[in-house]
């Protein structure tokens, strides 16, 4: 007999109560029966779950990459259970979320918190961060990135709207440092970046060459980008979805257009599976339209 998920309902209570004999009571077993089955789950891991003292147990570090994916699968088998259902297809449960940064804070968590007032029993776990995560090990559900997105075996992708970034910076820091004429003209003028030391920008041929920057300040924000630029501070290379208001209302002034790149795509991307959860499914369309 397959005894791969033994010990799972144990060790899920002891968690939740915080020792084992409040583990057997909820289980209505005896503590030495709970102590036995985590001690044979360890044992069959090769890894300890728990620190062990006379007055309360802690999960190890191991014990928690357990958990966690234990609480996975118990969530699994929820929503298989909620898909052959006929009474239940409404989304249900907790769906973990990765975006970028800014562009997650301004233009996505809205979308999402919209749709958790129509589906009430959804709960978001939201990421904001700038590098890309491995999805499958890190337990992500759903993921927005800009770009290419190379290897993508157990994951599935679809475009939901474009961006272009742009050279860009105020009309009193063109009078103060000058007009660049060519991309060549940047490593000579104070530029603001992330952690960039060039900009793929358009060639004569055009076509995608990186050019040095005279780097002046780096932030690692988006916001924090845009707000050093129109303080005067230098030239930056941002998205037409974070600077279009300042460029619109003649705060901004976009800078060599005939060298900006052609636009990029913003996907959204969620894991492979069989079923294409409900939860999974109403965000993944109510983003469909960024």
């Amino acid at each position: 007999m397959d005894d791969r998920f033994s010990g799972i309902r144990e060790f899920l209570a002891a968690v939740e109560m915080g020792s084992f004999t409040a583990a057997a009571d909820k289980l209505n077993i005896t503590g030495s029966a709970v102590g036995k089955s985590i001690s044979r789950l360890e044992q069959r891991l090769n890894t300890q779950l728990f620190h062990r003292s006379t007055r309360k147990i802690t999960l190890t570090k191991e014990g928690e990459v357990w958990l966690h994916s234990c609480l996975r699968i118990m969530e699994e088998l929820e929503q298989a259970e909620n898909l052959l259902s006929s009474e239940q297809q409404e989304p249900i449960g907790q769906v973990r979320i990765d975006m970028p940064t800014t562009f997650g804070r301004e233009y996505i968590l809205t979308k999402l918190l919209s749709l958790t007032e129509k589906y009430p029993k959804l709960r978001l776990s939201l990421g904001f961060q700038d590098r890309k995560v491995d999805m499958i090990a890190e337990g992500v559900d759903i993921a927005i990135r800009f770009g290419e997105l190379g290897d993508l075996s157990d994951i599935i992708a679809k475009q939901i709207g474009r961006f272009q970034n742009q050279l860009c910076a105020t009309s009193q820091c063109i009078e103060k440092f000058g007009m660049p004429v060519h991309p060549r003209d940047l490593c000579a003028l104070p530029c603001l970046t992330g952690n960039q030391s060039s900009w793929a920008l358009l060639n004569e041929n055009n076509e995608p060459t990186d050019f040095s920057l005279n780097v002046r300040h780096q932030l690692n924000d988006g916001n924090a980008l845009l707000q050093a630029v129109l303080s005067h501070c230098g030239i930056a290379f941002l998205p037409d979805w974070l600077i279009q208001p300042a460029l619109e209302a003649g705060r901004l002034v976009q800078l060599l257009p005939e060298f900006t790149p052609p636009p990029e795509p913003i996907y959204v991307l969620w894991q492979k599976k069989l079923h294409l959860q409900p939860k999974v499914k109403v965000i993944v369309n109510g983003l469909s339209e960024v």
